[in-house]
């Protein structure tokens, strides 16, 4: 894991490299204020202050420089307004100068920590820099900014690790590492047992894999405090089940678990922000596989909460998995549940690999991850939970099917679809990520990738701080 600790200190006046903010309105005063040679090297670089971009700009004789970190259109530091420069700095110690609009650069810290985070469990990184030191006058962010870069670090790592080193056994050890340091209460239901303890569901989705499905559930906190669940879709590799993928499409399924990640992860901060919250994480971890006794199209399965579904396709397997987690989370009454999932194609197409749909049966929650996501720079989509498209996913011999008849809506059916899973007077959200950046930009490689994760701490520091 990236040392994040030598990457941010309090300033003391030590010498250091200063990196100036540029907006795209505000370039034109910048580059009056530039000398000659400032002037050309900037326009030699074609830098107009764009987001994602940064320059070494000389000063003077051309021997000494700073560099400068574009805002883009907006005048606010963004979370990933200062990864470019970190990318591109040399190994040393640099500091903000000029004026820094409010509400400073804490949440900018996060993109100059995450650009020098790298994935080398298999291989080192052959063009490694030394520590880029950013010193802060205010040090009272760092604490923060260095533990929410160790959880997204070590959420992307997860995310990136082959299904051949990262199965339901292993993340049930993540989850009860942490269980462990907190002194929590772990719950763990595996391979047949899962059938003997209700949870069908999660049994017929995982029964093929020779690595046994298991239900995880940590509980911890004050019981005096409000019940949040957390819940994680944790396929850690999804072939389709008989219903087989495609090459194309199996080749990135080690992340369809995801979801669980995420939900370790929100946990995770929640503990470390210490909000006045008792909490109930549960994940459902299976391998989607083929063998003889395989999921098959066509066949009815129970779930936890007494719904018969008939399984149209092996390959929506996430909400059958998560009909039982979630109906498991239901059963301890809590204040409010959030889901997050890798659930559906459909919602890519809808809103790109960039922003995460979110679905939600209570305005004050949807409005609260949506202002968290804006103050975060962690954006969420609201798409409705549109009842009329029940019908979508009938079925003539079952409660319901995982499947819709047509292609409509795909993104919206796999949302009702888990509704039917939630009590009803319960708040509850659920994302659907993508959990990956396809095309790599400075902060964010190519690979695994936090979503809607700040966005849901952001709403509910909000109501329980």
């Amino acid at each position: 894991m990236t040392d994040f600790r030598r990457l941010l200190a309090a300033d003391h006046g030590e010498e250091a490299v200063a990196i100036r903010l540029v907006s795209r309105q505000g370039f034109d005063a910048f580059r009056a204020s530039l000398t000659e040679v400032g002037r050309a090297a900037v326009a030699a670089a074609g830098f107009r202050g764009r987001a994602d971009t940064a320059l070494f700009v000389p000063e003077g004789n051309g021997r000494d420089w700073f560099l400068a970190a574009g805002l883009g259109e907006d005048e606010v530091p963004g979370r990933w307004t200062l990864a470019a420069a970190a990318a591109l700095a040399p190994e040393g110690r640099y500091r903000l100068t000029g004026p820094v609009p409010a509400p400073g650069p804490a949440l900018a810290l996060h993109g100059w920590l995450m650009a020098q985070h790298r994935f080398e469990r298999y291989r080192k990184a052959k063009d490694a820099k030394g520590p880029r030191q950013l010193l802060l006058a205010d040090p009272a962010a760092i604490e923060r900014a260095l533990a929410e870069a160790e959880i997204a670090a070590a959420l992307r790592d997860m995310v990136d690790t082959p299904a051949e080193d990262l199965g339901p056994g292993e993340v049930e050890a993540e989850i009860r590492a942490l269980s462990d340091s907190l002194g929590g209460r772990l719950t763990v239901v595996t391979g047949e047992a899962l059938n003997d303890q209700n949870f069908p569901a999660i049994h017929a989705v995982g029964r093929a894999s020779p690595r046994r499905p298991r239900l995880l559930a940590m509980d911890w906190g004050d019981p005096g405090h409000p019940l949040l669940a957390i819940v994680g879709k944790g396929v850690c590799f999804d072939t389709g089940g008989l219903n087989l993928k495609p090459g194309n499409s199996m080749g990135l399924m080690k992340k369809d678990m995801g979801g669980a990640a995420h939900a370790i992860a929100l946990a995770k901060l929640v503990i470390a922000r210490r909000l006045k919250l008792r909490l109930r994480l549960v994940v459902a971890a299976v391998d989607n596989a083929v063998s003889g006794d395989a999921l098959r199209p066509g066949d009815v399965i129970a779930t936890r909460k007494g719904l018969s579904v008939e399984v149209g396709n092996t390959d929506a397997e996430g909400r059958l998995v998560l009909a039982d987690a979630l109906a498991f989370a239901v059963e301890a009454e809590p204040a409010l549940i959030l889901d997050f999932a890798t659930l559906t194609g459909a919602a890519r197409v809808a809103l790109g690999p960039d922003l995460p749909a979110l679905f939600a049966n209570d305005e004050a929650l949807a409005d609260g991850l949506l202002a968290g996501g804006a103050q975060v720079d962690d954006p969420l989509w609201r798409l409705p939970l549109w009842q009329g498209y029940r019908r979508l996913f009938r079925s003539d011999i079952a409660d319901l099917n995982n499947n819709a008849e047509s292609g409509f809506a795909g993104a919206i059916v796999g949302g009702l679809f888990l509704e039917r899973f939630v009590a009803a007077g319960t708040p509850w959200a659920h994302m659907d990520i993508y959990a990956w950046n396809p095309t790599p930009r400075p902060g964010r490689p190519k690979g695994a990738a936090a979503m809607a994760l700040f966005a849901a701490l952001a709403h509910l520091e909000s109501r329980f701080a």
